[in-house]
């Protein structure tokens, strides 16, 4: 019996790297001059793994700051662009491992991120994955980014697949909706920035991505 899925696409912020508490530290370096600091409890419920562009809007409709979105997205980019260049988002745990375990299953890999290019770019040259992953999808290549699922389907046009042989990795409720919508299954690996997200949506809600690669394989 043949297996189910051909491919598995990878969210990259909180899936592939750990970056989220980075993140809410570069936010958090934005905001200063705004007299506004997000508290990791705020960060969790309110902008892990949400788009930059859309953290901007939601900052200035939530708290009132004195400044247009697309600034503070500028901003934001800018911060991460000069930390990414001196340093890397760490990969999380069990991440070669289990490309190692898809690739030796013959299965296809690509990224699918609310992230802009710059970052996945990053990642993917610090870490010495990029021959790994058929295609990136970023935020930069869609008009409408998670939990939107035009990235996704994106991706499956590229790769030339249905929906229905391919599952996403995701670790937070916006990621898990955009691939449900896409029509994919999902298996959702929560992290502490994403623990308190309702995960109802996906296909399962596994602890690990070593656990997540057991599931796949196993769906024969």
């Amino acid at each position: 019996m043949s297996i189910r899925f051909h491919a598995v696409l990878f969210d990259h912020d909180g899936t592939l790297v750990d970056s989220e508490g980075q993140h809410l530290a570069l936010w958090n370096q934005v905001l200063a001059p705004y007299d506004l600091a997000l508290t990791q409890a705020q960060y969790k419920d309110f902008y892990a793994g949400v788009p930059t562009d859309a953290n901007a809007v939601d900052l200035v409709e939530r708290f009132g700051v004195k400044e247009a979105p697309t600034v503070l997205a500028r901003l934001k980019n800018e911060s991460a662009q000069a930390y990414l260049q001196v340093n890397a988002f760490p990969l999380m745990p069990g991440v070669r491992e289990s490309m190692a375990q898809l690739q030796a299953a013959h299965l296809r890999m690509g990224v699918v991120t609310g992230a802009r290019a710059y970052a996945i770019h990053a990642t993917l040259r610090s870490h010495n994955l990029a021959a790994a992953f058929e295609t990136v999808v970023s935020a930069d290549d869609v008009v409408h980014s998670k939990p939107a699922p035009d990235c996704y389907l994106l991706a499956l046009q590229r790769m030339g697949l249905q929906a229905q042989n391919v599952v996403a990795f995701e670790d937070t409720e916006h990621g898990v909706a955009a691939a449900v919508a896409a029509g994919l299954a999902c298996v959702a690996i929560p992290t502490e920035m994403s623990a308190s997200h309702d995960f109802s949506a996906a296909t399962v809600t596994l602890p690990s991505m070593l656990d997540a690669v057991r599931w796949v394989l196993a769906q024969r």
